[in-house]
């Protein structure tokens, strides 16, 4: 492991990544890719609940800071706290802010800053990597 690589809480190996999710999951989660925008069911989601991470289950956006950004996949503006972390994305010829599970390190999508007040933020996720949970 070099300085740079981080310990998670929750880790596998390889093919236990492999086992776990999805082919198409572990392509995003696993291998910092993006699912078709409108592709994810999860992206007209209205109820109350949460949304947690696939890979690992810690709830990471509560239902209320979802919202509409016409991008094609679901948006939120405001993380639960300590969920995610942020690191540099220099793919694709350009600077983004990538955005991954700070419990299991998945990759989860980007972070923008032309969100809608009180942030400012929207956290542009993969739908694949989210599960969500309903309340009651």
């Amino acid at each position: 492991m070099t300085t740079t690589e981080k310990t998670y809480p929750v880790t596998h190996s390889d093919a236990e990544w492999r086992r776990l999710l999805t082919p198409e999951q572990y392509r995003i989660m696993r291998e910092h890719g993006t699912e078709r925008p409108g592709s994810c069911a999860l992206l007209v989601e209205k109820r109350a609940g949460v949304f947690s991470c696939v890979g690992c289950d810690t709830p990471l956006f509560r239902s209320g800071r979802k919202f509409e950004s016409g991008t094609g996949w679901p948006s939120f503006n405001d993380p639960l706290p300590g969920t995610v972390e942020t690191t540099t994305d220099r793919s694709y010829g350009m600077v983004r802010t990538e955005v991954h599970c700070a419990t299991c390190g998945s990759h989860l999508g980007h972070v923008f800053e032309d969100g809608p007040p009180p942030t400012g933020l929207r956290y542009c996720i993969n739908g694949v990597a989210l599960n969500f949970t309903p309340e009651g």
